[in-house]
């Protein structure tokens, strides 16, 4: 490659950034006068992000439903500081114990939330945290253990004001 096909190529680059931006905000602007389907669309893409977050996370694991515990309030005045606690049901023994988990917020703009390593000298399976979330939605935690296999569990928090809103209302 020369000199002047690099910046060919650069260029070829910017180019197709610019429409890309161009894109974005013209569906931004469709979103924002209400096109028609655009809830629909909306909604959708969320709950595909939160799926693609998924498989990065667990990979073409089948988690099953259960050993995990979700603590949260039902109702979240400000999704700025929702407190957060994942208990997994585990001996935390070196033979049987808690590797991994991870939690996923499923509205939010990005899903994941946190991940948290786990061996045996942890002593108990169990995490607090506080997470930010933007919307009433589903909080997910999936929990691998040291035999490979994956639980998890999924509750519903109410969200009163959004973490996005709550900083718009203050400022």
């Amino acid at each position: 490659m020369t000199a002047e096909t690099d910046t060919e190529s650069i260029w070829h680059l910017r180019l197709a950034r610019r429409d890309v931006l161009r894109g974005l905000g013209a569906a931004a602007v469709a979103g924002a006068i209400g096109a028609p389907g655009s809830a629909a669309a909306a909604e959708s893409l969320l709950e595909e992000d939160a799926q693609l977050t998924i498989r990065r996370l667990i990979g073409d694991a089948k988690p099953q439903p259960g050993r995990v515990t979700i603590s949260l309030p039902d109702v979240a005045d400000s999704g700025n500081s929702v407190p957060v606690t994942i208990r997994v049901d585990s001996p935390m023994t070196s033979a049987d114990h808690v590797r991994l988990i991870h939690i996923v917020a499923e509205r939010n703009p990005r899903p994941w939330a946190a991940s948290f390593s786990l061996g045996p000298r942890a002593g108990r399976a169990e995490i607090e945290t506080f997470l930010r979330l933007s919307d009433t939605q589903y909080v997910t935690a999936f929990a691998r253990m040291s035999d490979g296999t994956w639980w998890m569990k999924r509750t519903n928090v109410i969200v009163t004001i959004g973490a996005c809103e709550s900083m718009a209302v203050r400022y």
